[in-house]
């Protein structure tokens, strides 16, 4: 699979079954950050959230290195968390 193919799937993955599954990302992962910060009793951000998801596929791709569903929700955490930048920070 080339670069632009995995990003194609994991985009389809994002707009298609995922969304179905879960709803809009960013209804989502706002509640996900609001149920974060009552449990741990502080403000966590989407952001926040998105970095924090990014980091436990990290960890199991410690463990499991070729995990291809790892490596797309680690692309499509980015990504949902790039939608959020400003204009002005774009590269």
């Amino acid at each position: 699979m080339t670069r632009f193919e995995f990003l194609q799937n994991t985009l389809k993955a994002i707009e298609g079954p995922r969304e179905k599954t879960y709803g809009d990302p960013l209804k989502n992962h706002t509640r996900i950050a609001e149920a974060w910060s009552n449990i741990l009793g502080i403000d966590v951000s989407i952001h926040q959230v998105y970095a924090c998801l990014v980091a436990m596929k990290l960890s199991r791709l410690t463990n499991s290195p070729d995990h291809l569903d790892s490596w797309m929700d680690i692309a499509a955490y980015s990504a949902l968390a790039g939608e959020l930048c400003k204009d002005d920070d774009e590269a």
